[in-house]
């Protein structure tokens, strides 16, 4: 456990420039604290604990803002920047060098038992407020863009946006009739509705004036 502990500060380092010493990543890195709590929490779970690693888990929302249940499995390098408002369900899985953002949630649906989670797998990013939901993989090296809503599995190599998710990129290439991850080119319903009444108002103009 220690030797994965210091792990998951050394990527600290690595992900986040703003991060400027030890100390200060120690006292003051709230995904730091969920993470060591969660990997306490979590042994205790596997032997068979249930009320202590809850109580530790439930300190640990209280204190950081992040929602990790005991029965979660983490891998090494796990990163979660800023971190408030992170909620993991218990059937989650997560693999190596995973990043998520603030308000990222691995939810379940309905009321299902058993594997009712996400799993992710390596090198996966959740960028802020995604909402992974359901017992579905996300493949090695996969984006979430922020606020995705994400309902079905995700191929390797893959970047999802939008509500639901679709993937736009596979394997570094755009699918086709999907746009990409470049802001400008986001879709904007206001500003396309904006553009449709200005032009029609413009093609009336013209008519009377004819």
């Amino acid at each position: 456990m220690l030797n994965t502990i210091k792990e998951d500060i050394k990527v600290i380092f690595e992900r986040d420039p703003a991060a400027k010493g030890l100390l200060e990543v120690l006292l003051t890195y709230a995904g730091l604290h969920s993470i060591i709590a969660h990997r306490i929490a979590h042994a205790l779970y596997k032997r068979g604990f249930v009320l202590l690693p809850r109580l530790i888990s439930q300190i640990s929302r209280f204190f950081t803002g992040i929602e990790i249940h005991p029965g979660a499995k983490i891998g090494q390098g796990f990163f979660i920047d800023h971190g408030m408002g992170v909620v993991i369900g218990e059937t989650t899985e997560i693999g190596d060098n995973v990043t998520l953002y603030q308000g990222v949630t691995l939810g379940g649906t309905g009321k299902e038992t058993g594997k009712r989670h996400p799993t992710l797998g390596d090198n996966v990013m959740v960028s802020a407020g995604a909402k992974i939901l359901g017992s579905m993989e996300i493949g090695d090296n996969a984006k979430i863009g922020a606020g995705a809503v994400v309902l079905d599995p995700v191929p390797e190599n893959s970047t999802v946006v939008g509500v639901p998710g679709k993937v736009i990129v596979r394997n570094g290439e755009r699918v086709k009739g999907e746009i990409d991850l470049e802001h400008g080119d986001l879709p904007d319903p206001v500003a396309d509705m904006l553009r449709s009444m200005n032009e029609r108002l413009e093609r009336l103009e013209e008519a009377n004036n004819n």
